[in-house]
């Protein structure tokens, strides 16, 4: 089994998913914040970390961008967020994140992600020059001496609820209409058809969701069981 570092700054979160991959046979280090985190991180060297995006004193991205361009990036780390984006999702990834959770997570998403990150190799650290350690903020790039850490083969956003898996080692553009499509999908089988609460629902003006759901391909003879 594993050793997983949790950090998140919900005391919540923290708790259920220490729980969870406890009862699954993992060790479980939690941490609140970067700093902690860090601390963690150096102590123990986990074998994967899953680390939340919005915290109160260093964002997710930031502290794995960090990790990267200091050479610290030795495991696999799942992104969580309940206020994520497929832009944000893109940009983890492109960090070297393995994959992103959307919040709230459910029990058969969250086990399914630590398996697949387990079961791939870690990220290959960047070779730091000398110096480099001193700039945590800076991103991989531009380090000097070093490339950006490798992204992971096939990196995936997990979700949403339709449980689908996106993969984002595509253009942006691509990505992001995969994820649209589902999304309306999803919210059509919802509302079972009905235009008027999708667009509700997805703060879209009718002739618009039409317009977008048209240029989607979504396939709309399927989901017209509650009509408009």
């Amino acid at each position: 089994m594993a050793t997983i570092l949790v950090v998140d700054d919900e005391l919540g979160i923290r708790g259920l998913l220490s729980e969870i991959l406890s009862d699954e046979g993992h060790t479980v280090e939690l941490a609140e914040n970067a700093a902690q985190a860090r601390a963690v991180r150096e102590r123990l060297r986990p074998d994967l970390v899953l680390l939340d995006i919005w915290m109160p004193d260093v964002d997710g991205v930031t502290l794995l961008k960090e990790w990267g361009a200091t050479g610290q990036l030795t495991m696999p780390v799942i992104m969580m967020s309940g206020h994520g984006t497929i832009d944000t999702a893109v940009e983890a990834t492109k960090f070297g994140a393995m994959a992103f959770l959307e919040k709230p997570i459910t029990l058969q998403k969250l086990l399914r992600a630590v398996e697949q990150a387990l079961a791939k190799p870690a990220p290959r650290a960047p070779a730091a020059t000398p110096g480099a350690a001193a700039r945590p903020d800076a991103p991989a790039s531009a380090v000097a001496g070093a490339a950006a850490p490798p992204l992971p083969v096939a990196p995936q956003l997990l979700g949403p609820p339709s449980e689908q898996l996106f993969e984002l080692d595509r253009p942006l553009r691509e990505a992001r209409d995969a994820f649209e499509k589902s999304y309306f999908e999803f919210h059509l089988a919802k509302e079972n058809g009905s235009m008027t609460r999708v667009a509700e629902k997805t703060g879209l003006e009718r002739t618009h969701l039409y317009r977008k759901l048209k240029q989607l391909g979504v396939d709309l003879s399927r989901n017209r069981r509650g009509g408009l």
